[in-house]
């Protein structure tokens, strides 16, 4: 199969894709919070829909689309533009929407759905400029540019970076979920997450917005 890459490439992709997918970024924020305040069917859905956003954006890559969004400053800084404003839209939606959970054990809001969470967890992938950087920049670093399939390689690695991600995250999401029972019984510590979920959507935001093109 011409698509696999050899195995000194694979170990050295598994490493690296190791130390991204615990590295925090805005969807990890967004199913760790949805985890605490909604539980982990939410915070599950939201992963899946960050899994799929990943995957959109391994196809982009293979066709080389997302090279010519990061390569054009226009289509870049709209990019950049409503990301950023995805995700203060998102510390707005934290902070406004409370997680908060009152005395008698019932949410303070209505949990979204499993399908808005999906669809938020797809959004928060699918505008973040610094993905498509990653899979302009990280990717191709693992495929020779001489090889006969390179698109082919691009969309195999693209996708066991989603294999390899999906079991940690879903370790994260079972470890939020184990502690969300004791916090949702403090308001208080709840209210504090809110804050720093809102606070963690802003900073991204800002450094979405500081991204710089190739």
């Amino acid at each position: 199969m011409s698509f696999l890459p050899d195995l000194a490439t694979l170990l050295a992709f598994v490493a690296a894709a190791f130390v991204l997918t615990i590295t925090p970024g805005p969807d990890m924020t967004l199913f760790l919070g949805r985890t605490l305040s909604e539980g982990r069917a939410a915070g599950f859905a939201a992963m899946l829909g960050a899994a799929t956003g990943i995957l959109v954006h391994t196809s982009l890559a293979a066709f080389g689309v997302s090279a010519l969004i990061a390569a054009s400053p226009e289509a870049f800084l709209a990019l950049k533009i409503v990301g950023a404003g995805y995700l203060v839209f998102l510390a707005i939606q934290a902070i406004r929407g409370s997680s908060t959970f009152r005395l008698d054990g019932t949410a303070a809001r209505r949990p979204h759905s499993l399908f808005s969470n999906w669809l938020t967890g797809i959004g928060i992938n699918l505008l973040n400029p610094k993905i498509i950087l990653f899979f302009v920049t990280f990717l191709p670093q693992f495929v020779s540019a001489r090889d006969s399939d390179v698109a082919g390689k691009l969309f195999f690695l693209g996708v066991f970076f989603i294999v390899l991600a999906v079991p940690m995250s879903a370790a994260m999401i079972l470890a939020a979920d184990r502690f969300a029972a004791a916090l949702k019984r403090r308001p208080k510590i709840m209210r504090g997450i809110d804050w720093l979920f809102a606070s963690v959507f802003s900073a991204f935001a800002v450094k979405i917005l500081l991204t710089q093109g190739r």
